[in-house]
């Protein structure tokens, strides 16, 4: 496990009450971790501006929040983003999203765990995604299961965070090197830095899986 390319900083030395106040929620809830957001502190202004985006239009906003969970986490299985993939949203496990329904993300099609809307929104994210052509067909299927303002939260999430996540994954931080001890979003398997070790090397790992869908890989 090598060295974060950019460095923490220490919420120890954080003077503003506020933003010591986001970083706890950040190792008490998760999504994100407090060493994203260590990282994002260096510039007050990105910090804030990510801590918000984040309340406003991830866990709250018009769209439902699990659909947006689900669209996160096909990101991370797509750009390969270990340190977003290995978090889970506490608001939609307790809205009944389970651990299994992360399992078919990248070939959603196929799967017959989600339902159309979730297939439509997850199909919104393939196609942002893996710059895939934005069809007719697509957009009757969008609008035939969300409202404008939805769409407009879903596809401003999905960008936001796959920028986000592309960056992360550039940058070798890892979870449970800032405010370590607490769980909060970590998903099953990763709650320690001894379990996330042990997790990793498993090979059935999730990020040891070509992340094309069946019908990018067979091109």
């Amino acid at each position: 496990m090598g060295k974060p390319r950019i460095s923490y900083i220490d919420p120890k030395t954080v003077k503003d009450p506020a933003m010591l106040a986001e970083f706890e929620r950040c190792a008490r809830e998760g999504t994100p971790r407090p060493e994203s957001q260590a990282v994002r502190a260096h510039v007050p202004a990105t910090f804030w501006s990510f801590a918000n985006t984040w309340r406003d239009v991830f866990k709250n906003g018009v769209a439902d929040h699990s659909i947006k969970e689900l669209c996160r986490i096909y990101v991370s299985r797509s750009v390969l983003c270990e340190f977003c993939g290995n978090q889970r949203s506490m608001k939609a496990a307790s809205a009944g999203l389970k651990e299994d329904d992360y399992s078919d993300l990248i070939n959603f099609e196929s799967s017959t765990r989600y339902n159309d809307k979730q297939k439509a929104a997850l199909a919104y994210a393939e196609c942002i995604t893996w710059d895939l052509p934005a069809t007719d067909e697509l957009w009757a299927r969008l609008h035939k299961h969300f409202s404008e303002p939805e769409l407009v939260e879903v596809g401003y999430f999905v960008a936001i965070t796959m920028g986000q996540q592309r960056w992360l994954r550039t940058l070798n931080i890892e979870h449970h090197q800032i405010m370590a001890g607490q769980d909060g979003s970590m998903a099953p398997g990763f709650e320690t830095m001894d379990k996330l070790v042990e997790s990793k090397q498993a090979a059935d790992y999730w990020a040891k899986i070509s992340p094309k869908p069946v019908s990018q890989a067979a091109e």
